[in-house]
């Protein structure tokens, strides 16, 4: 029996089953930096990279919803599309999705088994080098190149794990690079300002680089790299912008000044000035890639591409009566925009569920989002790298005061006493704005609170 023959249940065994073994490599936010053995996994396999276009993002906050609107722009096009993201929400293969989907259990089981024997050998001699065997985003990585090429895609949109010089995702050969903006995150392996965390982004730079808005600090350290690099910038708010937005059921409509012209009343199922930012720079680096920045985009695609575009985990409404959002926000600068966006689009008190890993500024991103919560409910998603509870609940007691905060371990009783907080607020008024949930903190708080409310999808 082939395995597209075989029943979904028993192919999903497999995929976890190989995913299992995946996981026990050195985790994704822990990793030597360099690319050799990447590269010398892809070398083995004939540089599957080559065979397709690349358009790859990087930068701190937005990346993802930038790579999905990028993605879902070409895919309206008519162009055969690959997906590379991190990190997932409910299933691994979210990471690598082909034409808008995540790739499917048989074709994932096809691409491991053309990686794994090349794995094992670039184990082999690494550690015989005195390394260490590839970490688990290294052979997601190559799955991930490997699969695309198998499909085969047009062009693939490449997220950068972390950081850019040394991410794995840098033996690329991308046509247009993006990088999003920067601000201070993974500090431990980035470096400690903004400088050095925008060097190491800046090392995605190759021909011609799309740029979202970045403090002074990072701008210059990017203007530089460009120069070094013999490459053309193209700045958000300078070479295209957001000309205006308005807010719209389920999103917003924003009208944008590309590179080659002016995009009217175009639909974004998004919340956020931070979203409308994000598809001004996906569509610039579409423009640059179909026409070289010569013509405006088809507007029929154009208004396709963004009006499916989906960036599941960012201000998302997973349930309603109440209102429950969700947002991976993770850091400062990302919570800036989810305060931002929640003030704007959701003018309704909120109840405040909330986990953060332990490597994060708590008390930063905490205390931007004191004023848009009116209560609370402090937990910890199944992270190995989440706080305890109640460590973050004296950080929470501190910004909000003892009567605004509440600790739960388990993230599936917090979830249930957020709600309850939520209706008793409400009166268990069905009205539209009535109290609502936001949950966030990190990815994983995200993840699994969609997971608990059904949309695991």
């Amino acid at each position: 029996m082939t395995r597209r023959r075989q029943p979904d249940e028993a192919l999903e065994d497999q995929v976890q089953g190989v995913y299992r073994e995946i996981l026990k490599r050195a985790p994704e936010h822990d990793f030597e930096p360099t690319t050799d053995r990447v590269r010398a996994a892809v070398d083995l396999l004939g540089e599957p990279q080559r065979a397709y276009q690349v358009i790859h993002v990087a930068g701190t906050n937005g990346k993802t919803s930038t790579a999905r609107i990028t993605e879902s722009l070409v895919r309206a096009h008519g162009l055969r599309t690959g997906l590379f993201t991190s990190p997932h929400l409910t299933s691994v293969r979210e990471r690598i999705a082909i034409d808008g989907q995540p790739i499917s259990r048989a074709d994932f089981l096809d691409a491991w088994s053309l990686v794994s024997a090349v794995v094992d050998l670039v184990d082999q001699r690494s550690v015989a080098a005195g390394g260490p065997k590839m970490s688990f985003f290294e052979v997601l990585t190559v799955l991930g190149l490997v699969a695309f090429a198998d499909a085969p895609v047009d062009m693939a949109i490449i997220e950068v794990g972390m950081g850019g010089r040394w991410d794995a995702t840098n033996v690329v050969q991308s046509s247009v690079q993006v990088i999003t903006p920067i601000s201070r995150d993974h500090e431990q392996w980035l470096g400690s300002s903004l400088e050095e965390i925008a060097a190491e982004k800046a090392g995605i730079i190759r021909t011609r680089a799309v740029f979202g808005r970045q403090p002074p600090a990072a701008a210059k350290v990017l203007e530089e790299a460009v120069i070094d690099a013999g490459a053309t910038a193209y700045w958000l708010g300078r070479d295209f912008e957001v000309l205006g937005r308005e807010l719209a059921v389920g999103g917003q409509v924003v009208r944008l000044r590309g590179l080659a012209g002016e995009y009217e009343e175009v639909p974004l199922g998004m919340f956020g000035a931070h979203q409308a930012d994000n598809a001004a720079v996906a569509a610039a680096a579409v423009e640059l890639l179909m026409s070289d920045a010569a013509d405006p985009l088809p507007g029929a695609a154009y208004l396709e591409g963004m009006a499916s575009a989906v960036s599941p985990g960012r201000i998302e409404v997973v349930s309603q009566l109440p209102t429950v959002l969700v947002d991976a926000a993770h850091n400062v600068a990302g919570a800036e925009a989810l305060a931002d966006a929640v003030d704007e689009a959701f003018p309704f008190p909120l109840i405040g569920l909330i986990g953060i890993l332990g490597d994060k500024d708590a008390e930063g991103l905490l205390g931007v989002l004191e004023p848009v919560l009116r209560q609370v409910v402090v937990t910890r998603s199944t992270s190995p790298r989440a706080l305890e509870p109640e460590v973050l609940g004296e950080v929470a007691r501190e910004v909000f005061g003892a009567d605004r905060v509440e600790v739960v371990e388990r993230l599936d009783d917090a979830l249930v006493r957020a709600i309850e907080l939520a209706q008793i607020d409400s009166g268990n008024s069905p009205a539209p704005l009535a109290t609502g949930v936001l949950a966030t903190g990190s990815v994983t708080i995200a993840a699994e609170v969609r997971i608990l409310l059904g949309r695991a999808s």
